[in-house]
C-alpha cells in the first residue's frame, strides 16, 4: 500500500462541511451517516504533540461515509480538486466496485464533487458517473458535464444538504 507523510492534519474543506450536515442530520434524526477513517499504520510519532509524522495505507479503504437516511442505506465519496475537471485518478476501482456492490443491496451510492476553482459542488449518482466514464477515454470529468439537477448549494453557510438533492435520484 502507499506510503504518507504529513506534517500535521490535511484536512479538507469538504469533508469538514459534510461532518457538519451529517451531525446536523443527526440532531434533527433526519440520517446517520458516519466518516469511515482510512485504515493506517503509523511508522513515526512526534511523541511531543503525539501525531503520527509518517504512515503508511494498511489496507484498501471503501468509501469516506456510509450510513442510513430516513431508512434508506447510503455510501458516498467525497472528492475535491483545485481545477474545472476531476481527475479520474482520483477515484479508485475498488471504491466504484464497492459502490456498485452496495447499490446492488438495495443501497443508494454516490459521490459528491467539489471543484475548487469554479466553487461548485454536485451530487453524482454512481449510475451517472458510470455513465460519464464508459462515454469515452477521459481522463477527467469537468464540471460542465452536469446540469442544474445535480448541482448542490451550500446552506446557512457551511451545510451540505445532500439529502434534499439525493430525493431527486430516489
Amino acid at each position: 500500500m502507499g506510503y504518507f507523510k504529513t506534517n500535521g492534519l490535511r484536512g479538507s474543506e469538504l469533508e469538514e462541511m459534510i461532518n457538519m450536515t451529517n451531525e446536523m442530520y443527526r440532531k434533527e434524526g433526519i440520517a446517520l451517516v458516519q466518516k469511515i477513517p482510512t485504515p493506517i499504520k503509523p511508522i513515526e510519532m512526534d511523541k511531543e504533540h503525539k501525531k503520527i509524522t509518517l504512515a503508511f495505507f494498511d489496507e484498501k479503504s471503501t468509501v469516506d461515509y456510509i450510513g442510513v437516511a430516513q431508512g434508506v442505506p447510503v455510501c458516498f465519496d467525497a472528492k475535491e480538486t483545485n481545477e474545472v475537471s476531476m481527475p479520474l485518478k482520483n477515484i479508485h476501482d475498488h471504491q466504484v466496485e464497492y459502490m456498485i456492490d452496495f447499490k446492488k443491496q438495495n443501497g443508494v451510492s454516490f459521490f459528491i464533487f467539489y471543484y475548487k476553482k469554479v466553487d461548485k459542488l454536485f451530487l453524482v449518482p454512481i449510475e451517472k458517473y458510470l455513465e460519464l466514464v464508459n462515454q469515452s477515454d477521459k481522463k477527467s470529468i469537468s464540471y460542465k458535464e452536469f446540469d442544474s439537477k445535480y448541482e448542490l448549494k451550500i446552506e446557512r453557510g457551511t451545510y451540505i444538504n445532500y439529502l434534499k438533492q439525493l430525493n431527486n435520484f430516489i
